[in-house]
């Protein structure tokens, strides 16, 4: 069965990484999150997509020069729509709390590339051990030595290649990475490389798929997981 992913929660109808979002995904039927971890400067993991909190709340700056008391007093609900005004930033440990009696996987997107967080890699993997979610979550990045470093601090802990163009045989690529997924931009897939990375045994979760054809093509081709902002929308196509 294809996991659902929602992407930054339910982010197609609620203000993406909030726990509002989150929580009316799994309302939606979603069998996975897909969220985006930061770190502030006194070392909390925080869910936000951009590195600075100017679009999606009322602050201005860096994620990286706040201190987690002052992020966590920003509005993360009023650029959406105002009916959402008061929503927060959440923390990493905020989302394991919630997903622990939940039937959900987490997919943890690491937010390295642009901004080197100190031990990021190791604050992140050391929570979810501490809640025990470690066969629940898979760690993904742009920023593929991120990922090499994910697998050298935990083993067990499944990680997940993020790319947007065509990378040549993709499947070799992984195996060099030591990743046990791979996760595409949608428009780099076809017919074929979907063939050669499953025969492979690489897992295949492609973003972001908000077009109802498109989900019932990937469900078709045999792909593992599909993120999307619209979680309600897939789950109707996978309940048949």
């Amino acid at each position: 069965m294809v996991v659902n992913y929602a992407h930054r929660g339910a982010s197609g109808y609620y203000p993406e990484n909030t726990m509002m979002a989150f929580e009316k995904a799994v309302e939606m039927g979603c069998t996975g999150i897909e969220t985006d971890v930061h770190m502030t400067r006194d070392g909390v993991l925080v869910l936000i997509h951009d590195e600075m909190v100017n679009r999606t709340t009322n602050g201005i700056g860096f994620v990286k020069d706040y201190n987690y008391i002052d992020l966590s007093k920003l509005d993360a609900g009023s650029w959406f729509s105002g009916e959402f005004k008061g929503a927060k930033i959440p923390t990493v440990e905020e989302l394991l709390l919630f997903a622990k009696d939940k039937d959900i996987i987490i997919n943890f997107e690491i937010k390295s590339g642009v901004i080197q967080y100190e031990n990021i890699e190791q604050k992140l993997i050391e929570t979810i051990y501490e809640h025990n979610m470690e066969n629940r979550v898979i760690l993904s990045s742009f920023n593929h030595y991120s990922l090499v470093k994910c697998k050298k601090i935990s083993g067990e802990i499944k990680t997940g290649i993020l790319y947007s163009e065509g990378l040549y045989k993709p499947e070799q690529y992984a195996k060099m990475v030591g990743a046990d997924a791979l996760h595409p931009h949608f428009y780099t897939l076809n017919r074929d490389i979907v063939k050669r990375i499953k025969k492979e045994g690489i897992l295949i979760n492609t973003y972001t798929v908000n077009d109802v054809s498109y989900m019932r093509y990937f469900i078709e081709l045999g792909i593992d997981g599909i993120i999307t902002n619209y979680p309600d929308k897939l789950n109707k196509i996978i309940s048949g």
